[in-house]
Protein backbone atom coordinates (compact mmCIF):
# COMPACT_ATOMS: atom_id res chain seq x y z
CA UNK A 1 0.00 0.00 0.00
CA UNK A 2 1.39 3.37 -1.02
CA UNK A 3 0.74 5.73 1.90
CA UNK A 4 2.11 8.78 0.13
CA UNK A 5 -0.30 8.70 -2.80
CA UNK A 6 -2.85 11.39 -3.51
CA UNK A 7 -5.73 8.97 -3.12
CA UNK A 8 -4.69 8.05 0.43
CA UNK A 9 -4.34 11.66 1.53
CA UNK A 10 -7.48 13.05 -0.10
CA UNK A 11 -9.77 10.13 0.49
CA UNK A 12 -11.59 8.10 -2.11
CA UNK A 13 -13.77 10.91 -3.48
CA UNK A 14 -12.65 11.81 -7.05
CA UNK A 15 -13.47 15.51 -6.54
CA UNK A 16 -11.23 15.66 -3.46
CA UNK A 17 -8.51 13.81 -5.32
CA UNK A 18 -8.60 16.28 -8.25
CA UNK A 19 -8.55 19.26 -5.86
CA UNK A 20 -5.64 17.83 -3.88
CA UNK A 21 -3.67 17.05 -7.05
CA UNK A 22 -4.29 20.54 -8.47
CA UNK A 23 -3.29 22.18 -5.16
CA UNK A 24 -0.06 20.20 -4.92
CA UNK A 25 0.95 21.08 -8.47
CA UNK A 26 0.61 24.86 -8.03
CA UNK A 27 2.92 27.38 -6.40
CA UNK A 28 0.15 28.97 -4.34
CA UNK A 29 2.11 29.43 -1.10
CA UNK A 30 5.54 30.09 -2.56
CA UNK A 31 5.15 33.86 -2.72
CA UNK A 32 3.95 34.05 0.87
CA UNK A 33 6.88 31.97 2.10
CA UNK A 34 9.41 34.05 0.16
CA UNK A 35 7.87 37.29 1.39
CA UNK A 36 7.94 36.12 5.00
CA UNK A 37 11.62 35.28 4.63
CA UNK A 38 12.60 38.65 3.14
CA UNK A 39 10.29 40.88 5.24
CA UNK A 40 12.61 41.19 8.30
CA UNK A 41 15.51 42.26 6.08
CA UNK A 42 13.32 44.81 4.28
CA UNK A 43 12.12 46.22 7.61
CA UNK A 44 15.66 46.54 8.95
CA UNK A 45 16.70 48.43 5.81
CA UNK A 46 13.65 50.70 5.94
CA UNK A 47 14.07 51.44 9.65
CA UNK A 48 17.79 52.05 9.20
CA UNK A 49 17.05 54.52 6.42
CA UNK A 50 14.52 56.42 8.54
CA UNK A 51 16.71 56.55 11.66
CA UNK A 52 19.85 57.45 9.69
CA UNK A 53 18.01 60.34 8.05
CA UNK A 54 16.73 61.59 11.39
CA UNK A 55 20.19 61.20 12.94
CA UNK A 56 21.86 63.15 10.15
CA UNK A 57 19.23 65.90 10.40
CA UNK A 58 19.78 66.07 14.19
CA UNK A 59 23.55 66.24 13.72
CA UNK A 60 23.13 69.18 11.33
CA UNK A 61 20.87 71.03 13.77
CA UNK A 62 23.16 70.44 16.76
CA UNK A 63 26.25 71.51 14.80
CA UNK A 64 24.54 74.67 13.58
CA UNK A 65 23.26 75.45 17.10
CA UNK A 66 26.81 75.16 18.51
CA UNK A 67 28.08 77.52 15.80
CA UNK A 68 25.28 80.00 16.54
CA UNK A 69 26.06 79.86 20.25
CA UNK A 70 29.78 80.44 19.66
CA UNK A 71 29.01 83.37 17.37
CA UNK A 72 26.72 84.91 20.01
CA UNK A 73 29.38 84.37 22.66
CA UNK A 74 32.04 85.97 20.47
CA UNK A 75 30.08 89.22 20.68
CA UNK A 76 30.46 89.23 24.49
CA UNK A 77 26.96 87.93 25.35
CA UNK A 78 26.38 86.34 28.74
CA UNK A 79 25.65 82.62 29.19
CA UNK A 80 21.81 82.87 29.43
CA UNK A 81 21.78 84.93 26.20
CA UNK A 82 24.04 82.37 24.50
CA UNK A 83 21.73 79.53 25.58
CA UNK A 84 18.70 81.47 24.33
CA UNK A 85 20.43 81.99 20.98
CA UNK A 86 21.17 78.25 20.79
CA UNK A 87 17.54 77.33 21.47
CA UNK A 88 16.34 79.96 18.98
CA UNK A 89 18.52 78.40 16.29
CA UNK A 90 16.46 75.19 16.21
CA UNK A 91 13.09 76.45 17.48
CA UNK A 92 11.14 78.64 15.12
CA UNK A 93 8.61 80.95 16.73
CA UNK A 94 7.01 81.76 13.40
CA UNK A 95 5.91 78.13 12.94
CA UNK A 96 3.91 77.95 16.16
CA UNK A 97 6.82 77.10 18.44
CA UNK A 98 7.83 74.01 16.46
CA UNK A 99 11.23 72.74 17.59
CA UNK A 100 13.47 70.51 15.51
CA UNK A 101 14.87 68.90 18.66
CA UNK A 102 13.59 67.88 22.06
CA UNK A 103 15.04 70.56 24.33
CA UNK A 104 15.09 68.24 27.34
CA UNK A 105 17.63 65.93 25.66
CA UNK A 106 20.10 68.75 24.88
CA UNK A 107 22.88 69.71 27.27
CA UNK A 108 24.92 72.88 26.79
CA UNK A 109 28.40 73.69 28.12
CA UNK A 110 29.85 77.17 27.57
CA UNK A 111 33.45 77.96 28.50
CA UNK A 112 35.11 81.39 28.68
CA UNK A 113 31.97 83.45 28.14
CA UNK A 114 32.69 87.19 28.38
CA UNK A 115 36.38 86.47 28.76
CA UNK A 116 39.26 88.66 27.62
CA UNK A 117 39.20 89.77 24.01
CA UNK A 118 41.27 87.65 21.66
CA UNK A 119 40.74 84.39 23.55
CA UNK A 120 38.33 81.71 22.35
CA UNK A 121 34.86 80.98 23.64
CA UNK A 122 33.95 77.31 23.45
CA UNK A 123 30.44 75.89 23.13
CA UNK A 124 29.85 72.16 23.51
CA UNK A 125 26.45 70.61 22.83
CA UNK A 126 25.42 67.06 23.57
CA UNK A 127 22.12 65.58 22.38
CA UNK A 128 20.81 62.15 23.41
CA UNK A 129 19.36 60.85 20.15
CA UNK A 130 16.46 58.41 20.36
CA UNK A 131 15.44 55.99 17.62
CA UNK A 132 11.80 56.16 16.49
CA UNK A 133 11.77 52.72 14.93
CA UNK A 134 12.10 49.34 16.67
CA UNK A 135 15.48 48.83 15.02
CA UNK A 136 17.18 47.30 18.05
CA UNK A 137 14.37 44.84 18.70
CA UNK A 138 14.40 43.59 15.11
CA UNK A 139 18.18 43.13 15.13
CA UNK A 140 17.93 41.10 18.35
CA UNK A 141 15.17 39.02 16.72
CA UNK A 142 17.44 38.35 13.72
CA UNK A 143 20.21 37.17 16.04
CA UNK A 144 22.27 40.35 16.34
CA UNK A 145 22.84 42.64 19.27
CA UNK A 146 20.78 45.67 20.23
CA UNK A 147 21.88 49.16 19.22
CA UNK A 148 22.27 51.72 21.99
CA UNK A 149 20.92 55.21 21.43
CA UNK A 150 23.82 57.40 20.28
CA UNK A 151 24.82 60.76 21.71
CA UNK A 152 25.32 63.46 19.09
CA UNK A 153 27.90 66.06 20.08
CA UNK A 154 29.09 69.30 18.56
CA UNK A 155 31.91 71.65 19.48
CA UNK A 156 32.44 75.19 18.25
CA UNK A 157 34.90 77.87 19.26
CA UNK A 158 35.35 81.47 18.11
CA UNK A 159 37.63 84.30 19.08
CA UNK A 160 36.08 86.85 21.41
CA UNK A 161 35.67 90.28 19.81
Amino acid sequence: MNTGSTADLAGSDPAQRRWWTRWRETDAGQTLVEFSLILPLMLVLLFALVDFGRGFYTWLIVTNAAREGARAGATQMDVPSIEAKIYDSFCSDYAGGDCGLDETLLSIAVANAQGPRGEAIEVDLSYDFEFVTPMGDILVLLGGSAIANPTITAHSSMRLE
